[in-house]
């Protein structure tokens, strides 16, 4: 374990660096939330009973989504490991004493961990300081604590679902069409451009069990109060669940995988 929390390490310090960016960031996730927030005021204004969420829940609900939107981000942010298997780079990881599905799966951890680390802060000061019924609702004691131990598992299936994208990028000559179906997939299916209450009864029971709401959906149900008691606790036993196939797979995976690996030159 030394091994993958130096690597961690590494990648978080150097995550960390590049401020100017991350302040464009939370500009842009500022602005973008509050437009998402009002048109939902708009839909909610006109008819506000037939949703499975009332409007503070949802409010709270984008504005930790814009938040932590980098951390629960599957597709983009690790560039070095892309590059590793295009540029034939990959023959020094596989030279290092250290399993690759583990070296790969705490960089896509460290990778999330760092932007979030600046860009959380602030963004959660500009959400409270809104006007009412805009503002970012700040909840119980027992529901933060709910709320962060699911965003680690959230974290730790995100994880898993990347690596298991970047293990195709074995089998392929460029990752671009995995990377476009597996945006437009997660995206929709965790309830990143819906919240999965506001979606049909019946095909939300389908979507609320399948990997994805273990992503981003079941930690901020849970924060927004959209998700309790028993409902709850059976979305984090399917993080739980989910997070063990996703890596028990994706190790399945890599070792198959690398088992006909053949890298040239040199």
């Amino acid at each position: 374990m030394k091994s993958y929390l130096s690597l961690f390490r590494i990648r978080m310090i150097n995550g960390l660096q590049y401020r100017a960016v991350a302040l464009g960031s939370i500009f842009t996730r500022f602005c973008w939330a509050l437009m998402e927030i009002l048109a939902f005021f708009a839909v909610h204004r006109s008819n506000g009973g037939s949703f499975g969420m009332t409007f503070s829940q949802t409010a709270s609900y984008i504005w930790m989504q814009q938040t932590f939107i980098l951390m629960y981000n599957v597709i983009d942010g690790d560039q070095e490991i892309e590059a590793s298997v295009n540029d034939g780079s990959i023959a020094y990881e596989l030279a290092r004493p250290m399993n690759l599905y583990g070296n790969w799966f705490t960089q896509c951890l460290a990778n999330r961990l760092s932007p979030t680390a600046i860009n959380c802060l602030p963004a959660l000061l500009l959400a409270l300081l809104m006007p009412a019924p805009y503002r970012l609702s700040f909840p119980g004691i027992m529901t933060t604590a709910l709320f962060l131990a699911s965003t680690i598992l959230a974290l730790g299936v995100v994880g898993a679902i990347a690596v298991l994208m970047h293990i195709t990028m074995f089998y392929t000559t460029s990752q671009r069409g995995v990377k476009i179906i597996g945006r437009a997939v997660t995206s929709f299916f965790a309830g990143g451009l819906l919240p999965l209450p506001y979606f049909p009864k019946a095909f939300g029971r389908i979507v609320r069990l399948l990997p994805f709401a273990a992503t981003q959906s079941t930690p901020l149900l849970i924060y927004s109060g959209s998700l309790t008691g028993a409902d709850a606790a059976f979305a984090m036993g399917l993080q739980v669940f989910w997070l063990a196939v996703l890596a028990a797979l994706g190790y399945y995976a890599m070792s198959r995988t690398l088992n006909r690996v053949v890298v040239q030159g040199g």
